[in-house]
């Protein structure tokens, strides 16, 4: 198995760091069927067949990045942006959802967005120490405690697991795209470019999505104009009116990173990847991690099937 790259540290990690007493998850609400609102505007795509991966000489063969192969999707539809903090809200509201950042009682925020007492005492993790294991961090405050999501309503969620997504997904009566269907979206009808736009990172000069600006991990420039997340709507769209396919957070996809293994596979970057350690902000990057890891910059996006035409 390739070694775990920078760009989200897994629960596992915490063994090491920080030992907390999970809290027992409340049973399950029943659906609200104001849960529609969060699927009202999915964009309904035909699907067909496309070039899906890279040999890209930047990219990350060990991570199953290749080769390139021509897949077929069917017919589905997908959101335009990941789902965002006020959607989730929204969800946690009518469900009573805990999220797994809550119960275990800790998530992983990136140390320079923290306090500086609250970094000298949260625990770094191994080989990435610009991650910290911070006690109280989740959804409702991403930077641990003292800090809220309240001015972020229009941002992505962040600090949720696989487990959370698949949650809030049955609550919406929607499901996580497939990797298959993610990359087709996530192209916007092109072939084979780097990134949803094109293959320039910043064509004439014009900053396309939010990535790490700078030196990583020690300085940000925020030349893109955001040091941590943005808005989901924040960056143009791309050919199929989807905004932010790569950068800005991860997205957890239905699928497993490998056949039979337990983790679950993300696409599209994030804030924090920079092309000095963590260039996975290209439209066939893929990564990965446990089912219940949450980090300050993993979100989704959900998907649905074409309903049948109502004769």
């Amino acid at each position: 198995m390739p070694p775990r790259p920078c760009c989200t540290p897994g629960r596992e990690s915490s063994a090491e760091v920080l030992t907390l007493t999970r809290r027992p998850e409340p049973a399950p609400a029943a659906v609200d069927p104001a849960a529609a609102r969060a699927v009202r505007d999915l964009v309904a795509l035909a699907g067909g067949r496309f070039l899906m991966g890279t040999e890209d000489p930047d990219g990350f063969p060990a991570d199953g990045e290749g080769p390139v192969r021509q897949e077929v999707v069917g017919a589905f539809r997908i959101a335009p942006t990941t789902v965002t903090n006020a959607q989730f809200a929204s969800f946690v509201k009518a469900t009573g959802h805990v999220t797994e950042a809550e119960s275990f009682g800790f998530s992983f925020v990136f140390a320079g967005f923290l306090p500086e007492a609250l970094a000298a005492t949260s625990p770094a993790v191994a080989g990435t120490p610009w991650w910290r294991a911070v006690p109280g961090a989740d959804w409702r405050h991403p930077e641990g405690p003292g800090s809220s999501f309240a001015a972020r309503l229009n941002h992505p969620v962040v600090h949720v697991s696989w487990h959370d997504a698949q949650a809030y997904c049955a609550w919406s009566g929607t499901r996580l795209p497939t990797e298959a269907e993610w990359e087709f979206a996530a192209r916007g009808g092109l072939e084979q470019k780097r990134y949803p736009w094109g293959d320039e990172l910043r064509p004439d000069g014009r900053y396309m999505c939010n990535i790490w600006n700078g030196d990583f991990p020690v300085h940000n420039t925020r030349a893109d104009g955001y040091a941590g997340t943005a808005p989901v709507t924040a960056f143009r769209p791309n050919g199929y009116g989807l905004h932010q396919t790569v950068g800005n957070v991860w997205e957890w996809s239905a699928d497993r990173f490998s056949p039979g293994g337990p983790e679950r596979t993300m696409r599209g970057g994030s804030h924090m990847c920079h092309d000095s350690y963590c260039n996975r902000y290209r439209v066939a990057a893929r990564t990965r991690n446990t089912p219940d890891s949450s980090a300050g910059n993993i979100g989704f996006r959900v998907a649905a099937d074409i309903s049948p035409a109502v004769g």
